[in-house]
């Protein structure tokens, strides 16, 4: 694929976002499309930026860090999606906007002490293993409220929603029943708000399941290669 068909596929994407929101009852403008620019060159980026994309998503914070200091452009709001590790975060804390794999509180006790270090603030969203995989990051449902309660009072980092990766599956059908359960968490969790925990967003939902993730509330998708193409490496 090359960089020219960039616009039509994100143009075909929203195309998909407005039916499926339509069919929910939803509105479009509820939805942000997180377009996953990993292992992508900065070309890229920009051909989409040039079609009215701004948020990227990356998950590697080596790449997302060389990406943020070469690509100028500050309309960019910047999505780090991938494992977190606490001694890099200061890597990518002075521009980075959203970290959305935030499993444990000590992750956000380190971007509260590098956010203020830069003296700004950093979205996150609390990652929510859905899919009970081991390989897949995010906390316990149960240890979620005690996260979210350690976060109140944090001046640097607000806690916006929460995150889920669901199984990988053919049939986006058999995940339904992970993304019902993340908007549950969502739900149930609303008495926790307070200070900088405020849940507003459910990021869930990529290239082959967004549509069922619209239908279960996702307000951030995060999509890549319905965008870019496929990858030469994950």
């Amino acid at each position: 694929m090359s960089n020219e068909d960039i616009p039509q596929n994100l143009s075909s994407i929203h195309e998909e976002i407005e039916k499926s929101c339509k069919s929910a009852g939803r509105d479009p403008k509820e939805i942000t499309l997180v377009a996953v620019s990993k292992t992508k060159p900065n070309e890229a980026i920009l051909e989409a930026v040039t079609a009215g994309q701004f948020h990227f998503g990356e998950n590697r914070m080596k790449e997302l860090e060389d990406k943020m200091a070469s690509i100028s452009n500050t309309a960019i709001v910047w999505h780090f999606i991938g494992n977190l590790q606490t001694n890099k975060v200061k890597y990518i804390s002075d521009r980075v906007n959203w970290i959305h794999s935030v499993e444990k509180a000590k992750y956000l006790k380190e971007i509260d002490k590098r956010a203020g270090q830069a003296d700004r603030v950093v979205n996150a969203l609390i990652q929510v293993n859905i899919s009970d995989e081991k390989q897949k990051g995010g906390c316990k449902p149960e240890d979620l409220a005690g996260i979210l309660e350690s976060a109140q009072d944090y001046k640097y980092v607000k806690v916006k929603g929460l995150m889920g990766m669901a199984t990988f599956v053919d049939n986006p059908e058999e995940v339904r029943d992970e993304f019902k359960l993340l908007k549950e968490l969502y739900d149930s969790h609303q008495k926790y708000n307070k200070g900088s925990v405020q849940l507003e967003h459910l990021s869930m939902g990529m290239t082959n399941d967004f549509k069922v993730a619209i239908e279960e509330g996702a307000t951030m998708l995060r999509i890549g290669s319905a965008i870019f193409g496929e990858r030469n490496y994950d």
